[in-house]
């Protein structure tokens, strides 16, 4: 059996780990698509997101950032119907907020990822833990990123969730040590910071 971090305790949480967790990823569509997910999972559990993944994807124009900025309080009201996805006023609406809020900082980066990935100097920050229970809730980079994203406008953004997202879109490597996936995460960031703990 392929050793995994000790998360990935169902079928749908392992696929996640071992195709996309911690793979740094420099697309804004998936970026996009990562931080409107790690959002709406506050106060629930990942899995719930992860079954309503494709859910929110139909719900968001599949995350075209332009096409959720122009979304209208109609849409919201619509959305509210819709059981695919958590059905939390100020969740759905913080995804079009945050959306118009990506326009703008893509203006001013050129990109969301370039704007996400200067916070790490563009380089994954690779941790080595024993356990994933070690790895942290929350770090100083997490805290510079959710004020920054706060200032340009965007909700349900605090330094946990943002963490979440570091994780997700490999600005950060938290995979255990002993993890099969932790070694083609680490290939990308071996040129630049390398930090040992746990």
């Amino acid at each position: 059996m392929t050793q995994r971090c000790n998360w990935a305790t169902t079928e749908a949480l392992a696929q996640y780990h071992d195709t996309e967790w911690g793979v740094p990823s420099r697309d804004d569509r998936h970026l996009f698509e990562l931080l409107v997910l790690e959002g709406a999972q506050a106060g629930l559990s990942w899995s719930t997101i992860l079954n309503k993944r494709a859910g929110y994807r139909r719900a968001f124009a599949d995350f075209d950032i332009d096409a959720v900025a122009r979304f209208t309080p109609k849409h919201i009201d619509a959305l509210l119907l819709d059981a695919g996805i958590v059905r939390h006023r100020g969740k759905l609406e913080s995804v079009v907020t945050n959306a118009r809020a990506v326009q703008k900082i893509q203006a001013e980066h050129g990109s969301l990822a370039n704007f996400v990935w200067s916070f790490v100097d563009q380089t994954p920050i690779q941790n080595d833990w024993a356990s994933y229970r070690d790895a942290p809730a929350s770090t100083a980079v997490s805290d510079a990123l959710s004020k920054a994203l706060k200032g340009w406008g965007c909700k349900f953004v605090g330094t946990t969730i943002c963490y979440a997202f570091m994780q997700a879109v490999g600005m950060v490597n938290d995979h255990e040590r002993t993890c099969a996936c932790r070694a083609a995460c680490v290939a990308p960031g071996k040129k630049g910071r390398n930090r040992k703990t746990g």
